[in-house]
């Protein structure tokens, strides 16, 4: 706690004094242009690796990066989707998973979860990209079924994004994109869903407009 306390005083101290006009105007309201979905992995520092302010990104975080579909888990998730969308009016929204994911490697053995109830509850919603990954890449090695189940654990969580309302509306309006990110620790690489290749790309080569379509 010590280094977060001073953290925060630091903060205060310099951080705040250089941006104080930002946090004024931030202070009476936000537009931020995208919803950002991500694991609440310590290793991930959503504005630091998008090098955003704050402000411009509206954010989800939980284990697995998950999204359950409209109806399965009414709560915080469907609830924030929801308002992004609606109330902010955001005009992307991102699902970003990473290598070597704790939530990932419960989902792939289960077994390993088991003791812990709710957690096991929650990945269940990670069952659709396990069997995917057990009936397609079941002959890979450890670490790249890993990276499978990763990739396909996003593309899932963007298929239930569309079974939300407010997102089937944005979708079909046109007002709306759907996006798939990997992000690799060891590397600061981004691969992202490449719908025309039907895989994940590295960002940078392909550019912002690779999306997910309805």
């Amino acid at each position: 706690m010590k280094k977060i306390i001073a953290g925060l005083s630091r903060f205060q101290e310099e951080v705040f004094p250089e941006h104080e006009e930002l946090f004024s105007k931030l202070a009476l309201d936000q537009r931020p242009e995208a919803l950002l979905i991500t694991c609440s992995d310590s290793r991930i520092d959503p504005t630091l690796l998008t090098q955003t302010k704050p402000g411009d990104l509206f954010i989800v975080r939980n284990a697995g990066n998950i999204v359950p579909a409209f109806g399965q888990a009414l709560g915080g998730v469907t609830a924030t989707i929801e308002y992004a969308v609606m109330a902010l009016g955001v005009t992307d929204i991102i699902v970003c998973g990473h290598s070597n994911c704790g939530a990932m490697k419960g989902v792939l053995h289960p077994e390993q979860v088991v003791r812990m109830k709710n957690v096991a509850a929650w990945l269940h919603y990670g069952e659709p990209a396990r069997l995917v990954v057990e009936q397609k890449y079941g002959h890979l090695s450890e670490e790249k079924k890993m990276m499978a189940l990763t990739e396909q654990n996003v593309l899932a969580q963007l298929n239930n994004l569309r079974t939300h309302p407010a997102v089937a509306v944005g979708l079909a309006k046109g007002d709306l994109k759907l996006h798939g990110w990997v992000y690799e620790i060891g590397t600061g690489e981004v691969a992202a869903f490449d719908p025309s290749a039907g895989c994940f790309t590295p960002l940078r080569q392909v550019g912002a407009e690779v999306v997910m379509l309805s």
